[in-house]
């Protein structure tokens, strides 16, 4: 048996390379699918990446089918220190199920633990791992003050500590929320004074008829995904994130 260290330290014990994995983590589901898509026997409802997976879905990343995943008898469970509930990788540990929790705040914390999973479940790294790194090593300078909000009434924001906090600092971009507290912090739109309201189309989806009202400055619409997912959608995402921050600003 081999005795492995998830992103936690807590330690998985595995016979052999896992042969069905159970995805917790739509980012990590698609890096997964995009080596071996046999390998994953069900994943959450919000892995929508890559399309047209053809697997059982295990309700969402908050409320998954714990009692549905034992049966299942996965080799392994991937989750996520913020996306998933503590409570539920325990209650699937208790079962007998081996979980590998990941954390990720920063986009180099992505590719090292893509990488270790991708060498736990014995998969080659794939094209797109190295082409991430490579975009993602520059950061340009001069790039403009932004608010991202994730939800309103109430309002809270992408604040320091988070993978979209990083994404946009790779960018260039100032997160003017940066120094609030908490990693998704309550805010007023009228006290932050960005140049760029910076809108996602989830967890909240804003749009031009719903977000850029509440700010005096120019709004640039993304995908959510491309702010916070940290799988091969890291390469497409640096292209289509730039050209949106550079599009938007007067």
């Amino acid at each position: 048996m081999t005795i492995l260290e998830d992103d936690l330290g807590h330690p998985v014990h595995l016979d052999t390379p896992p042969a069905r994995v159970v995805s917790l983590v739509p980012s990590l589901t698609e890096a997964l699918a995009h080596s071996d898509p046999a390998l994953l026997t069900a994943a959450t409802v919000w892995c929508t990446h890559p399309a047209g997976l053809d697997v059982e879905r295990v309700r969402g990343t908050k409320n998954p089918h714990v009692s549905r995943i034992v049966e299942l008898t996965p080799d392994l469970v991937v989750a996520n220190r913020e996306e998933n509930r503590q409570r539920h990788v325990e209650a699937m540990r208790e079962a007998g199920i081996p979980v590998w929790v990941t954390d990720i705040r920063t986009v180099p914390d992505a590719f090292v633990s893509v990488r270790r999973l991708l060498d736990v479940c014995a998969l080659p790294v794939e094209g797109w791992l190295p082409e991430a790194e490579r975009l993602w090593s520059t950061t340009p300078p001069g790039g403009p003050r932004v608010a991202v909000p994730i939800w309103r009434d109430p309002w809270m924001f992408v604040g320091a500590d988070t993978f979209a906090h990083d994404v946009l600092a790779r960018l260039g971009a100032v997160n003017v929320c940066a120094a609030l507290e908490g990693r998704y912090p309550s805010a007023c739109p009228d006290d932050l004074a960005p140049d760029l309201a910076v809108l996602p189309d989830e967890p909240y989806a804003f749009g031009p008829d719903d977000g850029p009202e509440a700010f005096t400055s120019p709004a640039a619409f993304v995908s959510g995904r491309d702010l916070t997912w940290y799988g091969p959608s890291l390469v497409e995402a640096h292209e289509r994130l730039t050209a949106s921050l550079a599009a938007a600003r007067p």
